[in-house]
């Protein structure tokens, strides 16, 4: 089979090989998956960097999550078995782990529905406990993990404030229903939250980008606010002054989505069934900006380190003859 491999870690454009390699041999527990797309996620960028706190042996396939078939012919959602990630034709995954494939989803869009709904769905839910009615401000709005976190927002009947980089995404931000949309580029964000709040703040920041989003998320954030740390793409780990969060009564909240795969597991399956309600609603529609085949993986690898790409590039592979969707 087919399949893109690391055998030392670097920028993805260098470090990434498209080799031939026999099909994965699953292990007990596991299965073997006809990957029918793979969703490209920053994690995987940091992957192939080795910067990510998970670090397979050399060589391995980069890609956390698919869209895959069983042999049995059932459509379902994984994340794959590290060193036999998705980012080739086959891999191996956990049985208990599969999740079934939304029939209201196509292919690439049931791929990119997994981690980055199931990190926006606790972070929002779970952790921030968001209400009704809150601002909700969104740092990286039209990203892949920030578009989930704005249409989950929005199903909660939450406002939404989104935060972008650039002319071109601020207009993807406006179409996936931001009430209001910041250019960080051009404009203070602050101020824009002060402004737009009446002084208030934001009551939840979603902020997978760490830095001066950080930064800026500790000035405006509301009293009694909570601050969901989900990454840190812009390399930067803030080191939050604890002072400061007691005299404005805010709370920082971590949130790592893989705890809960490890830790309890029915909740990852309780919080599935309600993103495949809301997909079937139309509340929610995973941001697909771009589909791409096997050959062009390592071009968009590198593009999303680069922090250039706008919601969702899935890896789509050709069906098999007699296979539906």
């Amino acid at each position: 089979m087919q399949a893109w491999r690391v055998h030392t870690p670097g920028e993805p454009r260098e470090a990434l090989r498209l080799e031939e390699i026999p099909e994965p041999v699953p292990g007990e527990g596991e299965v073997r998956l006809r990957v029918l797309a793979a969703n490209l996620n920053f994690p995987d960028a940091l992957l192939v960097r080795g910067q990510y706190q998970v670090r397979p042996p050399l060589p391995f396939t980069p890609g956390v999550e698919i869209c895959g078939l069983t042999e049995d012919g059932r459509r379902v959602i994984a994340t794959p078995s590290l060193p036999h990630g998705g980012f080739a034709e086959y891999v191996t995954a956990s049985e208990r782990g599969l999740l079934p494939a939304p029939e209201s989803l196509d292919d690439a869009q049931a791929a990119a529905l997994h981690i980055g709904y199931q990190t926006g769905w606790f972070g929002l839910h779970r952790r921030a406990r968001l209400q009704a009615g809150e601002t909700l401000l969104v740092h990286a709005a039209a990203g892949g993990v920030g578009s989930a976190a704005v249409q989950l927002g929005k199903a909660a009947g939450a406002t939404v404030i989104g935060v972008v980089g650039g002319k071109a995404k601020v207009r993807t931000a406006e179409e996936l229903g931001c009430d209001l949309v910041i250019d960080r580029k051009s404009e203070d964000v602050v101020s824009r939250v002060k402004e737009f709040t009446g002084g208030r703040g934001a009551d939840v920041v979603y902020d997978p980008v760490g830095g001066d989003s950080y930064t800026a998320s500790a000035k405006c954030v509301a009293f009694e606010g909570r601050i969901v740390v989900v990454g840190f793409a812009s390399g930067t780990i803030p080191t939050p002054a604890l002072n400061h969060a007691l005299v404005k009564n805010y709370a920082i909240l971590g949130l790592h989505w893989g705890l809960y795969a490890a830790k309890d597991p029915a909740s990852v399956l309780a919080c599935h069934t309600e993103l495949t309600r809301l997909a079937a609603e139309g509340a929610i529609t995973p941001l697909i900006s771009e589909t791409i085949d096997m050959a062009a993986v390592a071009d968009a690898v590198q593009r999303l380190a680069d922090g250039t790409t706008t919601g969702r590039i899935v890896l789509a592979l050709p069906r098999q003859p007699g296979v539906s969707r």
